[in-house]
């Protein structure tokens, strides 16, 4: 079974200087038909002008991983690492029994556009964190999880295509350009769920695209 849900049916949330967009139940959206997909929980596209971004907050029980598309991130938590995450490199923050956070704008010039995922986390341990620089051009899992799932980050070319293995459930979150999965073209902000379907292609349109991949399972 397919389900598509384009860019316009997300939420939407405005803060001083942050616009969010989530495609699940989140905060003061409730949606019991909508609250995650497996143990995916939460996909919200923050975008933050120059100079803001989120104060010192609390997690915990959820794997927390954020693929930058614009700008910097400026990210510092309890574990005691900081530092700055820009585009091409997948970071992953277990929050475990409870982990402080903030999450800024590293410019007062440009704006800061990043994708940031939630899943019911496996680590009930101290927070660990952790970030990979990701190659786009396989499909090979983006960065390590404590869930039952695979994060793929792929960037086709010009009508390039790649082929997605079997798996219980399947998400595409289109971050970029155009992909067509079969006769469905998806861009920027549009998503395929996809439950107990074969293996599917993605293919890119004359502008190329980008997507996250999730592969996950129940247990």
């Amino acid at each position: 079974m397919r389900e598509i849900r384009r860019s316009d049916q997300r939420y939407r949330t405005d803060a001083d200087g942050i616009v969010t967009l989530h495609s699940f139940s989140y905060g003061a959206h409730y949606d019991p038909d909508n609250v995650g997909f497996g143990p995916l929980i939460a996909i919200n596209t923050e975008q933050l002008a120059p100079g803001k971004g989120y104060d010192e907050h609390h997690h915990a029980d959820v794997e927390i991983v954020t693929w930058v598309l614009e700008g910097a991130l400026q990210h510092a938590d309890s574990t005691g690492q900081s530092g700055i995450v820009t585009p091409g490199t997948a970071q992953r923050l277990s929050a475990g029994t409870g982990v402080q956070h903030t999450e800024q704008n590293a410019s007062v010039d440009e704006p800061l556009v990043f994708v940031q995922m939630m899943l019911r986390s496996t680590h009930d341990a101290e927070p660990e964190y952790a970030d990979a620089v990701v190659v786009t051009s396989d499909l090979t899992p983006a960065i390590a999880v404590h869930a039952p799932a695979d994060l793929f980050v792929v960037r086709l070319t010009p009508g390039e295509t790649v082929r997605v293995p079997a798996a219980e459930r399947s998400l595409v979150h289109v971050t970029r350009g155009a992909v067509a999965l079969d006769d469905t073209t998806l861009t920027s902000g549009d998503e395929a769920r996809l439950r107990g379907e074969p293996a599917y292609d993605l293919s890119a349109a004359d502008d190329g695209g980008e997507a996250l991949i999730w592969q996950l399972r129940s247990s």
